[in-house]
């Protein structure tokens, strides 16, 4: 307050001042106006019974009650959400630092491979998962017809509530790897050039430069990949609706593609906030143990 009033009786520095509000003002009134609007918005709502056609009803924590107590879906879709996050994470950062380690080198036409590693990133979640659907299909599905030669099938990879989650993450895993690699790539290359060369001096294998040398130079990309793959993966909605619906038998339902249904298919507005918020208290606390976690190994 003392450094706000100190630049405001100046009135050259006051000028300055109001013309660097003018410049973020319109941020300013998009961020209230399209995120922390709605996101009180929906607080409020959490507390309400509302589903749109009659003014919305306080409730108080009933909502919170009933949906943590009395409401097996939401456990279900929470399972799901984590069971789907511990295959998508591990398998995304292993095969995406893979691909970056293959690509970081100054190799004629490596321009083209980081190009189509990215290239699924870019394509849109909906046309993706139409694809998938087309190489998921159980009668003319391409990877049905591959493995029929070897008399494996066919296999009804979305219809089997055993086998519909897997088969989105293998989809997920493959749309999402060429973000993660550029992120690697930019660590690789910001690794210092002399600490491998120190290491070829002392005779290290390249398995032995890769753990002492690469992973834990790594380590702050790792966490930011970690930190926003736990975010998306929670958030996991568009796939889920273009290809299964939630089914079969809630097997894919999670808690990004609950909201929709409690908000949009069943009209309670005041639930689905409720499970809104407490998967923004999921994924905070998610966050921070991670970055706490990996902060205090280092």
């Amino acid at each position: 307050m003392r450094g706000f009033l100190y630049y405001w009786k100046n009135k050259g520095r006051r000028r300055t001042m109001l013309t660097a509000y003018l410049f973020i003002a319109p941020v300013l009134i998009y961020a209230i106006a399209f995120n922390f609007g709605p996101m009180f918005a929906s607080l409020y709502l959490s507390f309400t019974r509302y589903n749109m056609l009659t003014p919305p009803q306080f409730i108080g924590l009933a909502n919170y009650v009933r949906v943590l107590t009395d409401d097996p879906v939401f456990w279900t879709s929470l399972k799901n959400t984590a069971q789907y996050a511990l295959e998508v994470l591990p398998l995304n950062i292993a095969i995406s630092l893979g691909l970056a380690l293959l690509v970081n080198r100054a190799v004629r036409g490596i321009a083209f491979f980081r190009a189509v590693y990215y290239l699924p990133v870019v394509t849109s979640i909906i046309a993706v998962s139409m694809i998938w659907l087309w190489l998921y299909d159980y009668n003319i599905g391409l990877i049905n017809l591959i493995l029929e030669p070897f008399r494996i099938g066919p296999i009804d990879w979305l219809g089997d509530p055993r086998l519909a989650l897997h088969s989105l993450v293998i989809m997920r895993v493959w749309k999402g790897v060429g973000w993660n690699m550029v992120i690697y790539l930019a660590g690789l290359q910001g690794i210092p050039l002399y600490l491998y060369e120190a290491a070829e001096i002392d005779g290290a294998s390249p398995w032995r430069k890769f753990l002492s040398i690469t992973w834990p130079s790594l380590r702050p990309v790792t966490i930011y990949i970690l930190i926003m793959g736990t975010i998306s993966t929670f958030q996991t909605f568009g796939e889920i609706y273009a290809m299964t619906g939630g089914g079969p038998l809630d097997s894919t339902t999670t808690v990004g593609f609950l909201i929709y249904q409690r908000a949009f298919q069943y009209y309670s507005m005041g639930e689905a906030s409720t499970v809104a918020f407490i998967l923004f208290g999921i994924i905070f606390t998610l966050s921070v143990v991670n970055m706490k976690f990996f902060q205090g190994t280092e």
